[in-house]
């Protein structure tokens, strides 16, 4: 096998195994994207401005903003949509009122 061959297979192996949330938190950064489109995520989800905004704990008005790209959300916030993107139902059950 080629010394790429090696290194992708490699390489696969790390990604399954911080998919997997083996891997130790220091060997690999976590990519948080630059932009979200805050809009075409909330069509996905099939909720309305206000419904989206309830749902996963921000205000109305900046829900709006960031659609009418007015502000942009920050890195914790655009980390946070990424997760809501991936994994909608953990996040509601991680904010469901017991």
């Amino acid at each position: 096998m080629s010394k790429l061959g090696k290194k992708l297979i490699g390489a696969a192996h790390e990604g399954i195994a911080i998919a997997r949330g083996e891997a130790v938190p220091g060997s690999y950064r976590v990519h948080v994207p630059d932009e979200i489109d805050v809009k075409a995520l909330r069509h996905k989800l099939g909720l309305t401005q206000e419904e989206f905004a309830a749902r996963y704990g921000f205000s109305l008005p900046r829900v709006r903003d960031w659609e009418q790209n007015r502000s942009s959300p920050d890195g914790a916030v655009r980390a946070y949509l990424k997760v809501i993107e991936r994994e909608p139902e953990a996040v509601e059950r991680a904010l469901a009122v017991a």
